[in-house]
This record gives C-alpha cells, sequence and structure tokens, in this order.
C-alpha cells in the first residue's frame, strides 16, 4: 500500500510549485478530456486528425456533465474542508438545477428529485436499477478527491466511497470511482521523469482493487500495452459506460502515453465509445502527473470557465498547505 516516508521525501523533492501544478492539471485535465471527446461520444472510432481538426475549428472547448459534477466536487470539498456527504449532495442538486443541460443520463437528475424531495443523500442512490448504478458517473468526477486526499490514501478511498455513494451506490461503482481517485494520488505523488515504471503503478493499482473484474481488466493493461489494435484493447478493456468499462481503459491510455497529456487524451478518445468520460478520466491521471505546463496552450486557452476551475484547483491546494 501506502508508504510515508517515500511520500514525504518525493514531496520535499518536488517543492510547492509542482503539488500546484499537479492540481490544477489533474482538475484542467478532466475538463480539456471531456471537451474534446465530446462531440464523438458513441463513435465506433476516431481518426486523431478528425479530433485535432474539430478542435481548431472549435472557438470553445464546451464541457458535459463530467466537469460540471467535477466542479460540484470541488466546491464542496473547500466549503466543508474536506468532506460532507450532505453538501456534495446538495451542491450536485443545486448545480443541476442552474444548469441542467450539460448532457447528464437518465439516472442523477432521478436521484436529484428524491434528494430535493427529502431522501438522504446517501440512500436515494439505492432506489436505482435494483441497488443503484455502477456507471462512471462517480469515478469521471473524482479529480477534486484525487488530489486533495493524495497524501491520505486510506482516508481517500473512504471519501471517495462515499462521494460515490450520492449518486453510484453499486460496489461496482464505487470500485470504479475508488481506483480511479487512487490512480490519479499516485500520480499527484510521483515526479516526473524517464523512469516512471509502468509495472509498479499497475502493481500499486492491482493491489488497491477489491473487485475481481478490476483486477482481470488491470491485469489485461499490462499485457496490452505493446498491442497496435485498437479493436483488441476496446474488447479486453472497454470503452462503454459501466465504470469496469471505461476506468482501465482510461489508466491504459495514460500509461501508454505517460510522458505526453495530448497523446494520452487523443489516444482515449481515439478508442471511440464513451469518449468525454474516458478522456476525462485519462486527463485527470496525466495531468496529476504531468502537471498543467503538460496541457497544450491552445486546448487550455479555449477551455469554458478555465478560470474558475483555476480558481478552485488553487483553493484545494490551499487548504493543503
Amino acid at each position: 500500500m501506502y508508504n510515508e516516508l517515500s511520500h514525504k521525501i518525493a514531496e520535499a523533492r518536488m517543492g510547492e510549485w509542482t503539488f500546484v501544478s499537479k492540481f490544477l492539471g489533474s482538475l484542467l485535465g478532466t475538463a480539456v478530456g471531456d471537451a474534446l471527446g465530446a462531440p464523438f461520444e458513441g463513435w465506433y472510432r476516431v481518426g486523431l486528425e478528425e479530433i485535432e481538426s474539430v478542435t481548431e475549428r472549435r472557438d470553445i472547448l464546451v464541457y458535459t456533465d463530467d466537469t460540471h459534477m467535477m466542479i460540484g466536487v470541488a466546491e464542496s470539498l473547500i466549503r466543508c474542508k474536506g468532506f460532507d456527504g450532505e453538501d456534495m449532495a446538495q451542491t450536485f442538486v443545486r448545480n443541476y438545477e442552474l444548469d441542467p443541460f450539460r448532457g447528464y443520463g437518465p439516472g442523477p437528475p432521478r436521484i436529484f428529485r428524491l434528494i430535493r424531495s427529502g431522501e438522504p443523500w446517501d440512500k436515494a442512490a439505492q432506489r436505482l436499477y435494483g441497488g443503484g448504478s455502477y456507471g462512471n458517473g462517480s469515478a469521471m468526477r473524482v479529480a477534486p478527491i484525487g488530489v486533495f486526499y493524495h497524501d491520505s490514501l486510506d482516508r481517500l478511498g473512504e471519501v471517495a466511497y462515499k462521494s460515490s455513494q450520492i449518486t453510484h451506490a453499486h460496489s461496482l461503482g464505487q470500485e470504479g470511482a475508488a481506483l480511479q481517485a487512487y490512480a490519479i494520488a499516485l500520480a499527484t505523488n510521483l515526479e516526473p521523469s524517464s523512469s516512471f515504471s509502468r509495472s509498479d503503478f499497475l502493481a500499486k493499482l492491482s493491489t488497491y482493487a477489491k473487485e475481481d473484474i478490476y483486477r482481470q481488466r488491470l491485469s489485461r493493461v499490462a499485457t496490452l500495452l505493446t498491442e497496435q489494435d485498437k479493436a483488441k484493447i476496446v474488447a479486453e478493456l472497454g470503452n462503454g459506460i459501466e465504470a469496469f468499462n471505461s476506468v482501465p481503459t482510461a489508466i491504459y491510455s495514460f500509461l501508454l502515453h505517460h510522458d505526453s497529456f495530448s497523446k494520452a487524451v487523443l489516444y482515449a478518445i481515439s478508442l471511440g465509445g464513451d469518449t468525454d468520460t474516458i478522456a476525462a478520466m485519462t486527463g485527470a491521471i496525466s495531468g496529476a502527473y504531468l502537471g498543467i505546463e503538460s496541457i497544450p496552450d491552445s486546448w487550455k486557452g479555449k477551455l469554458e470557465n478555465k478560470p474558475y476551475i483555476e480558481e478552485l484547483a488553487k483553493k484545494l491546494w490551499s487548504l493543503k498547505s
């Protein structure tokens, strides 16, 4: 699991700005990946040239519910100086009611109505889908938790599960959020370098995973890193809305191009399927590892609501210092 001494040594070596950069990188990385992937959601495959062409033609990179909910997570953590389930749930409800046209799936609005009518924040989601959703909706928004709790990984897992409970009560949905948060925390704690070990990163994730399906998918990630056939990648790891069919794929996309934010995110989109969410999760991990400087200026400059997302990232960091 987590080595406290190793983290302290790494933190001393990296310095304050590096961590600020990583907080910024993870939150903006989520939003950029989400916005870049949104036009291609549901496509079978996407050519890299087509992604770049569409991006260049757009004046503003508009994000979806993925980033909208990620913003809510950050807002609640900042306001409460940590996790408060009731506050986070009410934040989701308020943000949705102010801006409901972000591409929310059918589940969250139903849950929000239940919460608004008085259903407890940690019970409402259990009323959907016979015990809760195992979609990737709680994993897509978890970047603020991953960076905020990067130095307290036991607490990180607890908060990731509880935050997922608001909308995704199934254990596979919760595990997806926890695994994504853990990947972000690991990336935050690592200094970017040529000696990055994909096998070590995967080994830590595999040890952390509780559910068999996630351990199985992570084991496939290791064997697929030299695979060129994207159809096989999708067949083995998935590109769908289920957490177990997308979180491992985001981790794979990051590991395949761990030294390049743009290559990692573009690759994630090129796989098709749930492109906005898989790219958002890839961007969250890559941004946490490489920092804000790794995100191309041409993408950052077009991102909707960029100053506010930057402000949230800096406030999250200030609570840690």
